[in-house]
């Protein structure tokens, strides 16, 4: 061996410094911080312009709702965008019957007072779905860091425990290895999890109606560490 080559560590430790290899755990639920929802505007017309007009002026008057809720609205954005022609199905030549137009918009609210009335104000427009609510934690959430604080607590009193079953304490820190802090799903619903869903086909109704009484949905916050301690040698 040369002398500039270290003999390669024994994850197993030594008699003189016997290592203690466990995880931590951490399960922290709060409050959602964040709420997101989908809104689908549909148009239809007799040709590509008249398709195009309608869809124009209904998103138009959604973004207009929308920003009339202010500081409530964190972030709009508009996602696909399409204009689908309708063929006919009868006859020896292609004919184009009618245009479909169609615009996805995203939008994040932290006040959920607002988000109430703000669906219930968009389900009530014409040709418009709405999909949602997905609750979520903000990416840099304090809960993130009491989650992970949380686990790494949990591994240094599990190696403690196991130190003291043998008579014997911790000795020194090896290895700490962060395998992750999960989050159900930050910017959408977990596979399966329920979500309203509402569309308005026809035109406005004489009456608003009242606002949706939106319940949010609690967040559970996983983290997990690997740890390995040395600790002093036991009497066996």
């Amino acid at each position: 061996m040369t002398p500039d080559r270290q003999p390669p560590a024994t994850p197993y430790g030594t008699p003189q410094a016997p290592r203690i290899a466990v995880r931590g755990e951490a399960r922290v639920e709060a409050d959602p911080e964040i709420a997101r929802i989908g809104i689908t505007l549909s148009a239809r017309g007799t040709d590509r312009g008249d398709a195009l007009a309608h869809l124009t002026r209904r998103n138009s008057t959604t973004l207009d709702l929308v920003k009339s809720y202010g500081d409530a609205v964190e972030k709009t954005e508009t996602g696909a965008f399409s204009i689908t022609p309708e063929l006919t199905r009868h006859g020896r030549t292609e004919r184009v019957r009618a245009y479909h137009g169609r615009v996805h918009i995203t939008v994040e609210l932290s006040d959920f007072t607002a988000l109430g009335e703000l669906t219930t104000r968009l389900a009530d427009q014409e040709l418009t779905r709405v999909d949602g609510p997905w609750w979520s934690l903000r990416p840099d959430s304090p809960v993130h860091r009491t989650a992970r604080t949380q686990a790494v607590h949990e591994a240094v009193q599990r190696a403690r425990e196991y130190a003291e079953a043998l008579g014997t304490h911790l000795a020194a820190l090896v290895e700490l290895a962060d395998t992750g802090a999960e989050d159900p799903d930050r910017y959408g619903p977990p596979p399966g999890a329920p979500q309203m869903r509402v569309a308005a086909y026809t035109g406005a109704p004489d009456d608003t109606p009242a606002p949706l009484d939106l319940e949010p949905e609690r967040q559970t916050v996983h983290a997990h560490v690997n740890a390995r301690f040395t600790m002093h040698p036991p009497e066996l």
